[in-house]
């Protein structure tokens, strides 16, 4: 009987659930360990990572049933991970010094509350303000809207930035990936003049992704980082901000080429995306020789999105 119970412990349910713990455990951890060809499954699992910590419900169950001590340290392992790779997001200082306010929202062209998106926008009194999906019926009523506050603007195609203070040298960015039609503008730059002295502010949104029988469809949109990459490295002045709807979050390794030139915040949550119910951050706030300092998400206005908004430290 002694022996029956041990072989019970570690029956071939323990052996399945070590594994998967260890597993989940080492893609918390490196989620590079992916591959990433084909169907593109890294930068899927990358989209959704803070989720994979859910991994560890049917690890406990089975632990539960089993009454098994493997089975409860393999449910153990993957929550460790998790706790390392997010635990520290929850002790950030909120009231950590900042000089000026960003607010990045893709307000969606089926958006038909521009009223109510722009009182959401103006409440936070930001410095400045980048849209994306501003389509040719909805593009003077967010001018109207904004003036008061936000008396410096630049649209370029579907994308537009507002400011509090001067923008300057505005011009469109090229990212339109091969094969897309011309007339798909969705790229902006301009100097803003802010107290703290010049900086670059870009503004795009990069082209949807899609989850299909044959995989993670990425290839435009990674084409299209790199296209805003090569701009980014171009760019003479040194302080630089990017707000965008980059369909993708800081982790996902399709936008690499962005993300290896400019930080992000610590913080991984304040999920956008999704408005109904956030799953992800595809709404970004990424700087260079800054720091953004806080994240977090605003009320649902009438986009598909929430607005995200970011304090910057330079």
């Amino acid at each position: 009987m002694k022996d029956g119970r041990r072989w019970r412990r570690l029956g071939a349910w323990e052996y399945a659930t070590a594994a998967a713990g260890l597993l989940t455990a080492l893609l918390l951890l490196f989620p590079g360990l992916m591959p990433n060809g084909g169907p593109r499954l890294g930068s899927l699992l990358e989209t959704f990572l803070p989720w994979l910590g859910l991994g560890v419900l049917p690890l406990a169950l089975v632990a539960l049933v089993r009454r098994s001590a493997v089975a409860v340290g393999a449910a153990l392992v993957p929550v460790v991970a998790w706790t390392v790779a997010y635990g520290g997001t929850f002790f950030a200082d909120e009231n950590t010094a900042y000089d000026l306010t960003a607010l990045q929202h893709n307000v969606s062209d089926e958006n038909r509350d521009v009223a109510g998106t722009a009182r959401t926008l103006v409440r936070e009194r930001a410095d400045l303000v980048a849209l994306q999906e501003v389509t040719d019926g909805t593009r003077e009523a967010y001018r109207t809207a904004l003036a008061e506050e936000y008396p410096h603007h630049a649209v370029v195609g579907t994308v537009g930035l507002w400011s509090r203070h001067p923008l300057v040298d505005a011009r469109p960015v090229d990212i339109k990936p091969a094969g897309i039609p011309e007339g798909w503008n969705r790229g902006l730059r301009a100097t803003a003049r802010t107290p703290h002295g010049e900086v670059a502010v870009y503004v795009a949104h990069l082209p949807s992704v899609r989850v299909s029988a044959t995989g993670f469809t990425t290839a435009r949109r990674d084409e299209s980082a790199r296209l805003l990459a090569a701009a980014i490295r171009a760019e003479e002045v040194e302080r630089l901000v990017l707000l965008g709807d980059l369909n993708a979050t800081t982790q996902d390794r399709g936008i690499d080429p962005v993300r290896s030139q400019l930080d992000a915040p610590k913080d991984p949550f304040a999920f956008s995306w999704p408005a109904s119910r956030p799953l992800a951050r595809i709404d970004q706030v990424l700087t260079r020789s800054a720091r953004v300092t806080q994240v977090a998400t605003l009320a649902r206005t009438g986009s598909d999105h929430l607005p995200v908004r970011a304090r910057i430290a330079f």
